[in-house]
């Protein structure tokens, strides 16, 4: 064999028929395919070298539907955000109230329950002074 001449060793092809040992590249014309690049059950000259993979060219099917099905997940993760963020400004927008909202509403407090809450505070209050007093003295 001359030098730079590659051999592509003879393989079973997918259909079971046996294809012969071949040298690349093929004819003169072609001196730049020069490598022998494909799988162990399809083998053609190339221009690049290392396009040799020591398995099944069907092989590369399983790792497409992997790699599309992984795609296809990954889009519709990714369409559903799209929509709930959708949706969430849009509800944003359309569900605030039509008029401004003041807080809470105030109104007088009749007087007897005022009066009577007012006492309630001030008896207790005294109650806690006069406790925080007799302490002081006790721990004096």
């Amino acid at each position: 064999m001359t030098e730079g001449l590659h051999v592509c060793e003879g393989y079973y092809s997918t259909n079971t028929s046996f294809v012969k040992r071949f040298a690349c590249p093929p004819n003169h014309n072609y001196s730049d395919l020069a490598f022998c690049c494909g799988f162990t059950d399809f083998k053609y000259c190339c221009s690049e070298p290392g396009n040799y993979f020591p398995y099944k060219h069907a092989y590369m099917w399983t790792l497409s539907i992997g790699a599309m099905l992984g795609l296809g997940i990954a889009a519709l993760v990714l369409l559903a955000f799209v929509v709930s963020v959708c949706m969430l400004c849009y509800l944003f927008l359309h569900t605030k109230p039509r008029q401004l909202d003041s807080g809470l509403r105030l109104h007088a407090l009749d007087s007897a329950a005022t009066q009577g809450w007012f006492e309630w505070w001030e008896y207790h209050l005294v109650i806690i002074i006069l406790k925080s007093r007799s302490y002081g003295h006790l721990l004096v």
